[in-house]
């Protein structure tokens, strides 16, 4: 039986080795994953609140990232659970990106969808 962390793991892969998503797209991914698992952080986590926070917004940028700015088709090509649990997580992922500030998405992502 694989295990939770597995599909995780393997699901990251497969989206990382996507060829339609940009590569400049790809290292702030990954700097932005290694920076929430890291111990080092913008803002002490010793710190109440604010500790959490940085690694909050992060996670929001990612979450954001993969939900709105890439296309549903590129996520579920790669996703390894079903469509009765990417359609609520969608869901929150919306909400949860509007946390990240909008010029700072424009900037960061150079993703552009298919237009039809």
């Amino acid at each position: 039986m694989i295990s939770f962390f597995q599909k995780v793991l393997g699901f990251m892969k497969a989206v990382v080795g996507d060829q339609r998503i940009p590569e400049r797209d790809k290292k702030i991914l990954t700097a932005l994953l290694v920076l929430i698992i890291s111990p080092i952080d913008f803002i002490p986590d010793w710190i109440p609140i604010l500790g959490q926070l940085d690694d909050v917004f992060m996670g929001a940028l990612i979450l954001d990232y993969f939900f709105t700015v890439l296309d549903t088709s590129i996520l579920l090509s790669h996703w390894p659970w079903g469509m009765k649990s990417f359609a609520p997580l969608k869901r929150v992922a919306r909400t949860i990106g509007y946390l990240a500030p909008r010029f700072l998405k424009r900037h960061l992502w150079k993703y552009t969808g298919d237009p039809y």
